[in-house]
């Protein structure tokens, strides 16, 4: 049996509307570098809804999404394809970008700094004016359909001088800066995806700010609204709010004691 037939793009349709609160210009430019064929490069601290973007634009643009989350045991046949021994036989199986170009998929390629490098230099032929898919183990060039749509993200805040995306990569990419929304936005998400009510949502994103504050000063990261969201979850289950945010962003945010009892007073000054 081949793989590649027994893929059901069906399965990766977005069916119901992601909620998403744009924070700036970022659909329409996803847009239009969708209808013009352009790589699109997400970039911005963990936990402020690139994910969730790439969720919401595939159900707006009605098409299947394949997601791969990188690390450092990806390879460039996870990608592409490989040969394997099935029912006696031996088998091509493709790879998550293999299946997203033949079925004009949107292939989301989360944290792709995480990945070697040596892997991620796949890609290239499909971010420039190739758009083409090198499958040297079949002596096959995948064409993309005018549907295909490559997307990578990364978070600038945790490159090193190991992990940090090459010229060479970015440089084929339209890129769309992402970043914590305004107090406001962030109170109206906070409501809507949790049902906490205002006041409650108020603190809890004046808390946020206050981390944010330390970024770069004990913090590696302040608290992402998906903390919040986790927080405010937690509230309105019934959990006290000072446990819900030592447990869902104090803890989370570090292991150092010093922060711990520095960030735990933050939130005890609100709560």
């Amino acid at each position: 049996m081949n793989a590649a037939r027994t893929f059901k793009p069906e399965e990766y349709y977005v069916e119901q509307e992601p909620y998403y609160e744009a924070i700036g210009n970022e659909v329409e430019l996803f847009e239009a570098a969708y209808r013009n064929q352009l790589p699109v490069l997400l970039k911005g601290p963990t936990g402020c809804g690139k994910t969730r973007f790439i969720e919401y634009m595939a159900w707006r643009l009605k098409r299947p999404l394949i997601t791969v989350s990188c690390h450092d045991d990806l390879t460039a046949s996870d990608l592409v394809g490989r040969f394997l021994i099935h029912g006696g036989n031996t088998v091509w199986v493709d790879g998550a970008l293999a299946r997203a170009v033949r079925h004009g998929a949107i292939c989301y390629l989360d944290e792709i700094v995480e990945a070697r490098k040596d892997t991620t230099v796949v890609i290239h032929p499909l971010a420039d004016d190739r758009r083409v898919l090198p499958m040297d183990k079949l002596g096959e060039l995948l064409l993309c359909p005018p549907e295909f749509c490559l997307a990578i993200s990364y978070n600038p805040g945790y490159q090193s001088v190991l992990k940090e995306l090459k010229q060479s990569t970015r440089q084929r990419f339209v890129a769309l800066e992402f970043d914590y929304p305004s107090a406001e936005v962030e109170r109206k998400i906070l409501i809507t995806e949790t049902g906490i009510n205002s006041a409650m949502a108020d603190k809890l994103v004046k808390f946020a700010q206050m981390t944010r504050n330390l970024k770069g000063n004990g913090l590696d990261e302040g608290a992402s609204t998906r903390l919040l969201v986790h927080c405010a979850t937690l509230i309105v289950a019934g959990i006290a709010p000072l446990v819900a945010c030592r447990s869902a962003i104090t803890q989370t945010l570090t292991d150092d004691p010093e922060m711990l009892k520095a960030v735990g007073e933050l939130s005890s000054a609100l709560f």
